[in-house]
């Protein structure tokens, strides 16, 4: 069987990977595989952007980036994946949706 993309998912299956995620990446932490509970982690990410609405996003606003002191402003959207600029930075970077909160 091949697991089905993000995309593909109902809101249930994506919040069970999640949870799932969730608990592969707490397993992974208290082993001290950091490599893997990045791994799971990040996954968890991508989960939570699928269960938002990239209409909510807007090009042009800046955003607080989860878990640190970055601002991210939004250039454009493409699905779930806002591309801009951290941090007023030159170079174009893509974050999942689901790292952004509004200021």
């Amino acid at each position: 069987m091949t697991e089905k993309r993000f995309s593909e998912m109902t809101e249930h299956e994506l919040r069970t990977a999640i949870a799932d995620f969730n608990e592969k990446a707490k397993k992974a932490e208290q082993m001290g595989m950091s490599n893997e509970f990045a791994v799971y982690e990040r996954k968890m990410l991508m989960a939570q952007a699928y269960m938002l609405d990239p209409i909510d996003y807007k090009p042009g606003e800046i955003y607080s980036v989860k878990g640190s002191t970055s601002s991210f402003k939004i250039d454009y959207l493409n699905g779930y994946f806002a591309w801009g600029y951290r941090d007023g930075a030159k170079s174009l970077e893509a974050v999942p949706i689901s790292l952004l909160e509004r200021k």
